[in-house]
């Protein structure tokens, strides 16, 4: 049993392995099942014994297969880790059995060790929805929901009308008001009893009602349970929440930012639990703000009144439920026709995945958009991990996506072309030659063997950029006479590190000193340091002056 009251039974027994196994399995099991094991609740759990069973059937059909776990070896962990297709499926049977299997002190070493090498998977083809169709299912789940809340608010306020005594007793007004109030403290409307064993709305109302189908009676007060599933649909779409952590949900506590007035200024405190996770980051808390229609606390002050009165409904008949998504049925089916749920008369609580699928087919659409919207939000939209880790949003949900592949390209291309001018910036352009050349001009730094038309001022009768720019430019001629100063100024720019900002130097000197590094480097040791005992007055002079801002050619 878990913390919503819902039953499970698993029988270790059928398994096809020695009983000594099945019993280390179930043992182990029961312990995954209990609070805070990571599999406490009635959907996680049977998500596991789904995973598991196929491990058993493995073991079954192996010859001299281990009567229990401590006869495991990594040669049969190995066969079984090869027959799993490298698909979600075959990733998550892996990670289920071994986690399973590494609570027992008893596995082997080499085991462990064989567990612990990845699994190579793909993750198949579920991939974000396109913007067209997400702003497509939005508008589509929108739509079914909105209709649904205008209808309980009407119906809302005709209840508080009739209560408040605003209502002429003995017309129709008055018959629908009283039906309302029969319907808000006991979850149906006035009904009697048919021979065929189910029930009718009495006679007297049903003018007053208009029917007695669903949405004449029920549907007046309470969502329907694709009702309730379209709800959780917008849930994800605004939050990228998975489908478990919606259906259990918890009604925020509202609090009023002061002085903002009303509505506008609520904030809600949304619980959240990841329950297959266990210690630190299973519970999470985000404060979600109601700032007008377009907000996403708005949605939940429109979800919490669309379901209201089916908590004050069950509050009436002595149960107190703390969920957000409660909705109605017409016949309460007790859960048997929907595994892992749970039913408080004709009420039901969360997503179901069924309810999700019927929302989707009756707009079109081939199944439950829960799973794909959530991806599309986390790696699209909010473009932050969802309730897992950075590496497991990263390598899963990032990295596989088409979308998010295509608008890397650019980010990458920018990325590299910035590496490559912050490398180009940084090595020497200057040639370097051993003799003058004819009509080259000397410059405080190097020679020029085109003065007049530089990369970095526009053409005209002289270059006006930085002698500093000398080593980076294509027209500069550093021959051994340029040398001695150049190791000077490669010394003064060190030094200059040592007694100006960070930021200052770097912003602008050390891409002269790099240049002067690869010139180092391409000349060698032996040149650089004959060149360091050539420096002359002049060299020095010329230098000071250049680096104060006093040269002047």
């Amino acid at each position: 049993m878990d913390r919503q009251g819902r039953v499970a039974t698993f029988d270790f027994a059928s398994l096809p392995i020695a009983v000594p196994f099945q019993r280390s399995l179930a043992a182990l099991f029961a312990a995954k099942c209990s609070a805070g094991g990571g599999w406490d609740s009635v959907v996680t759990s049977d998500s596991a014994w789904w995973m598991i069973r196929p491990f058993a059937y493995f073991l079954g059909e192996q010859p001299g297969a281990p009567q229990d776990i401590d006869g495991l070896t990594a040669a049969l962990w190995n066969t079984w880790r090869l027959s799993l297709e490298p698909r979600t499926n075959g990733a998550n049977k892996h990670s289920a059995v071994a986690g399973l299997l590494q609570q027992d002190p008893r596995l082997p070493q080499p085991v462990r060790e064989a567990m612990a090498r990845r699994f190579a998977w793909s993750a198949g083809g579920e991939r974000a929805y396109l913007p067209e169709e997400f702003r497509t299912i939005r508008t589509s789940v929108r739509r079914t929901f909105r209709s649904a809340l205008l209808r309980i608010r009407e119906n809302t306020a005709t209840l508080e009308q009739w209560r408040a005594g605003a209502v002429t007793p003995g017309g129709e007004r008055w018959l629908l008001g009283e039906a309302l109030d029969v319907l808000a403290r006991t979850g149906d409307v006035p009904q009697k009893p048919l021979k065929s064993g189910g029930m009718r709305a009495l006679y007297r109302y049903r003018a007053a009602l208009g029917g007695t189908g669903a949405v004449h009676t029920w549907k007046r007060l309470f969502l329907s349970r694709t009702e309730a599933a379209a709800l959780g649909v917008l849930f994800v779409a605004e939050f990228g929440l998975n489908a478990a952590t919606v259906s259990g949900l918890p009604v925020p506590v509202p609090a009023l930012v002061p002085g903002s007035g009303g509505q506008a200024g609520l904030i809600y405190r949304l619980a959240l639990e990841k329950r297959r996770r266990s210690g630190r980051g299973r519970f999470e808390s985000r404060n979600i703000a109601d700032t007008g229609a377009d907000s996403a606390g708005r949605l939940l002050t429109e979800a919490l009144e669309a379901t209201a009165p089916a908590r004050t409904a069950l509050e009436e008949g002595g149960s107190l439920v703390d969920r957000i998504l409660v909705w109605h049925e017409t016949t309460p089916h007790h859960g048997q026709n929907y595994p892992g749920t749970v039913r408080t008369g004709p009420f039901g609580f969360g997503v179901e995945d069924r309810a999700a699928k019927d929302w989707a087919r009756s707009v079109g659409l081939p199944g439950s958009p829960m799973r794909r919207m959530r991806r599309t939000v986390n790696v699209l939209h909010r473009r932050e991990n969802g309730q897992n880790s950075q590496d497991t949003h990263d390598r899963v949900y990032v990295m596989p996506e088409p979308q998010a592949q295509q608008a890397a390209i650019p980010v990458i291309a920018e990325g590299a072309l910035d590496a490559w001018r912050a490398a180009h910036r940084t090595v020497l352009l200057a040639r370097l030659t051993e003799v003058h050349e004819e009509g080259e001009q000397e410059t405080a730094t190097t020679g020029c063997a085109n003065y007049t038309r530089s990369p970095f001022t526009p053409v005209g009768p002289s270059c006006a950029a930085s002698f500093l720019l000398c080593t980076a430019c294509p027209n500069a001629r550093v021959t051994p006479a340029h040398h001695p100063r150049l190791t000077y100024l490669h010394q003064a720019l060190a030094g200059l590190r040592a007694v100006v900002e960070e930021a200052v130097w770097e912003s602008g000197w050390a891409d002269a000193h790099a240049r002067l590094e690869d010139l180092r480097a391409r000349l060698g040791p032996a040149v650089w340091a004959a060149a360091r005992t050539g420096v002359t007055a002049e060299d020095r002079a010329v230098i000071d002056q250049l680096l104060n801002g006093d040269y002047d050619l």
